[in-house]
């Protein structure tokens, strides 16, 4: 569980560093501007959910209207004890609930100042606390809220919005790449020795959820945004190596892969651990598979469904009102 958590940490800080970094500049209160913005939104994140989900529900035979109907709109993850019929699909609530708010958060930093991001995620956290006391199914419990929702894992989305802040304001005024490694180095000791901490935090019990929610939502973001910092701007060997075509294009089917691995778990991995009467040999081959399905779902449906749906939107858009100018870039160009 532990490693499964500290990976979604390093995915909330890229994140929150994509959607700064591609709609700082560009994000308005307009009709016009959110109807695109949420386009392009959609067109990457629910087009292969919903795939992956409808065949999990029938993998798992579970049709009761008001769990379909949760996990259909991505609200299940705000309801305590809501089933997840794709299990790590708790996290998309959290990311969908970052992209409703990365806007507001964008023109409060333009408008009043960089640090009212921050204050409206304290309030915010504030007041899911708040609601969280009055024992219902919403925002049930204050462990819930700190571990399974946005407002609980705030810090780690604004790590990675002001670490693009410091990357936009290192380009305006042209500032050099940096030579040796020290950020990146001071990243890696930083996750390291934290994860660290998290192992001997779960070797205990019961468990300390106080240490971990420190540890993993708070503390953990900031050796995360110096090793993005390092590989952005120090010529490493790991800055090399993750450039590589193809760790670009296993990093590009991530999400893919993200879905796909408790289907392919529970329904090939198990079977063929009975079968081979090895489970390590038998989580190696449902290892590779996964990927190379999740390859092949993102090359034949997730980008292909993406450019299609941003067209079309274009093309309706156009015919409503031609002079709308098209928000977030090229179709195909933009960022997760």
């Amino acid at each position: 569980l532990h490693i499964v958590i500290n990976t979604l940490a390093f995915f909330f800080v890229l994140s929150g560093f994509l959607i700064a970094r591609l709609y700082y500049d560009k994000a308005e209160q307009s009709r016009d501007w959110w109807r695109q913005y949420l386009i392009n939104r959609y067109s990457r994140i629910y087009p292969v959910y919903f795939l992956l989900l409808t065949v999990a529900i029938f993998c798992y035979h579970e049709f009761r209207p008001w769990v379909l109907a949760t996990n259909y709109t991505l609200t299940h993850a705000l309801f305590r004890g809501m089933p997840l019929v794709i299990q790590p699909s708790w996290s998309l609530t959290v990311e969908e609930c970052f992209y409703l708010l990365a806007p507001t958060l964008i023109l409060l930093a333009r408008r009043r100042h960089a640090l009212a991001p921050l204050a409206l995620g304290c309030a915010l956290l504030l007041v899911a606390l708040a609601i969280s006391a009055l024992h219902l199914r919403f925002l049930g419990s204050a462990l819930f809220v700190f571990t399974t929702t946005f407002f609980g894992h705030f810090a780690e989305f604004l790590a990675g919005f002001y670490l693009a802040l410091i990357v936009m304001r290192a380009e305006r005024t042209a500032g050099a790449r940096r030579t040796g490694m020290l950020f990146t180095l001071s990243g890696v000791a930083g996750t390291v020795v934290l994860s660290g901490a998290m192992v001997l935090i779960y070797r205990h019990s019961p468990l300390n959820f106080a240490a971990i929610v420190l540890v993993n939502n708070f503390l953990m973001p900031l050796p995360i945004a110096l090793l993005y910092w390092g590989l952005m701007r120090e010529p490493t060997a790991l800055s090399r190596w993750l450039s590589k075509p193809l760790i670009r294009l296993l990093g590009r089917s991530s999400y893919s892969f993200y879905l796909l691995q408790v289907l392919t778990i529970d329904f090939i991995g198990v079977p063929w651990a009975h079968a081979l009467g090895s489970r390590m040999w038998a989580s190696l081959l449902t290892f590779a598979l996964t990927w190379l399905v999740a390859v092949l779902l993102f090359a034949c449906y997730e980008e292909p469904m993406n450019l299609a749906i941003r067209r079309r939107s274009a093309w309706i858009v156009a015919r409503i009102d031609p002079g709308t100018p098209p928000i977030g870039g090229v179709p195909g160009q933009g960022l997760r």
